[in-house]
C-alpha cells in the first residue's frame, strides 16, 4: 500500500482511479483498509478544493414543494397565510423564526437550509 497525499488535480484523478479498481474489496483485507483510507484522502481534497455551497433556502423550499406535489396553499399551516407564502416564495419577506420552526417540524426540512441567508432577488442584483 502506496498511499500518499493528494496535492494536484492529477493524483485526485489517480486516487480515483484506484478507489474504483478497489471498490469490490473484501472487509478485513488490506485493499479494503486502502480503500479506506483513500477515500478519506479524497474527502479531505474535495471539500479543500469542490466545496458546495449550502443552498438557498428559497430554492429547498420550491424544489421541495415540486418534489413533494405542494401547491402554495399547501404551506399556510407553516408560514401563516397565502400572502406570507408568496411574499416568501418571491423574496419580498424573509421567513421567521416561527416559519422556519414550523417548515422543519411539519415538513421535515432541515434547519441548516432554512436559516441560511437567502440570494437577492434578480431584479436586486446590479
Amino acid at each position: 500500500m502506496d498511499i500518499k497525499l493528494i496535492h494536484t488535480e492529477a493524483d485526485y484523478q489517480a486516487t480515483l482511479q484506484r478507489i474504483r479498481a478497489l471498490w469490490e474489496a473484501e472487509p478485513g483485507t488490506p485493499e479494503a483498509d486502502e480503500l479506506e483510507v483513500l477515500v478519506m484522502l479524497v474527502n479531505k481534497f474535495e471539500e479543500e478544493h469542490y466545496p458546495i455551497e449550502e443552498p438557498d433556502p428559497i430554492d429547498y423550499i420550491k424544489i421541495r414543494m415540486e418534489e413533494l406535489g405542494l401547491r402554495q396553499e399547501d404551506l399556510v399551516p407553516y408560514m401563516g397565510n397565502k400572502g406570507n407564502v408568496s411574499k416568501v416564495l418571491n423574496r419580498k419577506r424573509a421567513l421567521s423564526l416561527e416559519m422556519i420552526r414550523n417548515l422543519h417540524r411539519g415538513l421535515r426540512f432541515p434547519l441548516e437550509v432554512l436559516i441560511a441567508e437567502p440570494s437577492l432577488p434578480t431584479s436586486a442584483v446590479s
